[in-house]
């Protein structure tokens, strides 16, 4: 029963393989139903690049999340920010929100996110934000 129920896990929330005996359609409403989930949350921590996207958010999530487990929301927006910056699809508001959150916390992919020593400056996408005193400024703005 575990196994099963680990195999109908993967196939809703990391690309797995459909299981045998489960309706491909049920679930697969389910899946799209979770994604959508997953990207209201990254949306909440990441607002500026979710409002960056606008009407395109839901569906470039989706693409980007499918066959991916999570890593939490905040991992989550942080990995796709950066996937669409070396892209170059990184809109400037997302450009600016990543700038800010790498000049205040440290992330390399793979642990958790800490918290950075000041001062410290964070780029991506043209925008530039430096952290001094405990407070993040943006010196310059993304490219629009």
């Amino acid at each position: 029963m575990a196994a099963r129920q680990a195999e109908l896990v993967a196939t809703l929330v990391a690309g797995g393989p459909l299981p045998s005996g489960f309706a491909p359609a049920p679930v697969d409403a389910a899946r799209r139903a979770l994604l959508r989930k997953r990207g209201g949350d990254v949306a909440r921590h990441w607002p500026l690049l979710a409002a960056g996207l606008g009407a395109a958010w839901a569906a470039t999530f989706a693409d980007w999340a499918a066959g991916r487990p999570t890593n939490g929301s905040l991992r989550d927006g942080w990995d796709l920010a950066r996937e669409l910056r070396d892209r170059g699809t990184l809109p400037a508001l997302g450009a600016e929100e990543l700038a800010a959150r790498e000049a205040v916390t440290r992330y390399d992919g793979r642990r958790a996110p800490r918290p950075r020593r000041l001062p410290a400056v964070g780029r991506a996408g043209g925008a530039v934000a430096v952290q001094l005193a405990g407070r993040v400024r943006l010196l310059r703005p993304a490219r629009r």
